[in-house]
């Protein structure tokens, strides 16, 4: 109980902190990052731009969903458990669905925050509660989708926490650059997708004990 407990302070602190940067971001930091980008014309944008259309959220769900499939059908033929590296797959792939699809369904029309570029040609950058669409970009749904991934490994494999923060703060930092989100936008993502994949992963390390 006392570790659990510990647990549950750590992630509280977490939140609390998320909510404040978020705050800060959206209110002094998102429009001046997001007019900088646009009006230097980055470079970046003519690397991610292009990339995107070939590595949409959708490719990586329909991936993803494959590997669940593939992992579940070799191990009712092969009627063996699965290897920890696999089940951790498995648990990461799930996770990173299931957010996804809470962010894209839930979570983005009650925000209701705009777009990047709406923003800039014009629109107010606030919350419209309960009038947003899956298109709307808070919180980040890119995010949603990598951090729930990266948050599994983390808990199940500690050694792994430095390469993925890594990596996950550099595709933040190329939504930003790119346009397709605000900063308080992929800060959001990650931390709810990062308290998913945590989450999942302990409560495996509970089943599994």
């Amino acid at each position: 109980m006392k570790t659990r407990l510990t647990y549950l302070q750590i992630w509280i602190l977490a939140l609390v902190s998320c909510v404040a940067a978020i705050w800060f971001s959206f209110s002094y930091v998102d429009i001046p990052v997001a007019q900088f980008f646009s009006g230097s014309k980055h470079y970046l944008n003519a690397i991610i731009k292009p990339a995107s259309e070939d590595f949409a959220s959708t490719i990586i769900l329909f991936l993803e969903a494959t590997t669940i499939l593939g992992l579940s059908i070799v191990c009712l033929f092969s009627n063996k458990k699965l290897p920890p590296l696999a089940e951790a797959v498995g648990l990461a792939c799930l996770a990173s669905i299931s957010v996804y699809a809470i962010d894209s369904n839930v979570l983005k029309p009650l925000f209701g925050v705009p777009t990047p570029d709406k923003v800039l040609d014009g629109a107010r950058h606030t919350f419209n509660f309960f009038a947003g669409s899956e298109h709307s970009t808070f919180p980040s749904g890119h995010m949603t989708l990598a951090a729930p991934f990266a948050g599994v490994f983390m808990r199940l494999y500690r050694q792994s926490i430095l390469p993925l923060s890594a990596l996950l703060l550099f595709g933040a930092a190329l939504l930003v650059a790119g346009e397709w989100h605000f900063v308080s936008d992929v800060i959001a993502g990650t931390f709810i997708g990062l308290s998913a994949g945590l989450l999942a992963a302990q409560l495996w390390v509970l089943h599994s004990n």
